[in-house]
């Protein structure tokens, strides 16, 4: 089986779509793939498709969508498979459990990549670690699962993988900055910084890039508007890290020179 994730939901078995169309079979489907080869207990499942008010024939309309799903598993199986619809979709104690090698949902590949590129950081390869975030961060078609009505557990989840997602894309964009690719990056943290107005560690990043591309007014003016933003909107001024390489960039310090570090290796 292959699953997809990170964008429109997307399962896929021996050729055939498992995806219903309905949107609660859906939503199910979506929570067991994100949990894929875990138990997930009934009162999980029907907080999800429900939340704090499910009906009363919640449990057996929760049966109806697990049988949708087994019968859509068994089309795509076919007739001479000697694989049962109840063995890939199992029934637990108390639950349900989707039983797919992880490697099949691209969340696993995802967080293997991520996990690659932080231990080629680790030993100061900085190139393969930018390779190993950009393979990971490619693997989105957009927001996760942006075509599924979402509850309260699927919820979270998303939470979740758009912070590892925004997670791996500092990573890369830090490793690209020690590779002396400012000026690569610079249109990318110009769209970020306008998404996530508050995040400083992104204005961060844009900051030095613009600095070390000889925009330092550029540089002085983005960190002008964080400082507006967070003392407007939050009462707080900017972190003690972000204050330094302002006072940095004002006084024209040489150590924010892209110089790569001994041993890591840089683009030539």
């Amino acid at each position: 089986m292959n699953i997809q994730l990170l964008g429109p939901l997307n399962a896929v078995l021996s050729d055939t779509s498992i995806v219903p169309e309905a949107a609660k079979p859906r939503q199910l489907l979506a929570l067991m793939t994100v949990r894929a080869g875990q138990v997930l207990p009934v009162p999980l499942l029907m907080q999800e498709l429900w939340g704090d008010h499910p009906p009363r024939s919640a449990v057996t309309t929760l049966q109806t969508y697990v049988l949708q799903l087994r019968r859509l598993i068994g089309a795509a199986l076919g007739p001479d498979s000697t694989l049962a619809p109840k063995e890939v979709l199992l029934t637990r104690h108390g639950g349900y459990q989707l039983q797919v090698p992880q490697v099949s949902v691209d969340t696993y590949e995802f967080e293997r990549l991520v996990a690659a590129g932080r231990r080629a950081e680790d030993r100061a390869d900085d190139e393969a670690a930018s390779a190993a975030y950009r393979e990971a961060l490619s693997l989105w078609r957009g927001p996760a699962l942006v075509d599924v009505r979402t509850g309260p557990v699927l919820d979270v989840e998303l939470t979740r993988l758009e912070e590892s997602r925004l997670g791996a894309l500092e990573l890369r964009i830090e490793a690209d900055l020690r590779l002396g690719r400012h000026t690569r990056v610079l249109t990318e943290l110009a769209t970020l910084t306008g998404y996530h107005p508050l995040h400083e560690n992104l204005h961060a990043q844009c900051m030095l890039a613009l600095h070390r591309s000889g925009r330092r007014w550029q540089a002085l003016e983005v960190y002008k508007t964080l400082r507006g933003r967070l003392v407007e909107e939050l009462g707080l001024e900017p972190s003690a890290r972000v204050r330094k390489l302002h006072q940095a960039i004002l006084a024209a310090d040489p150590r924010l020179d892209p110089v790569p570090a001994p041993g890591r290796q840089a683009a030539a």
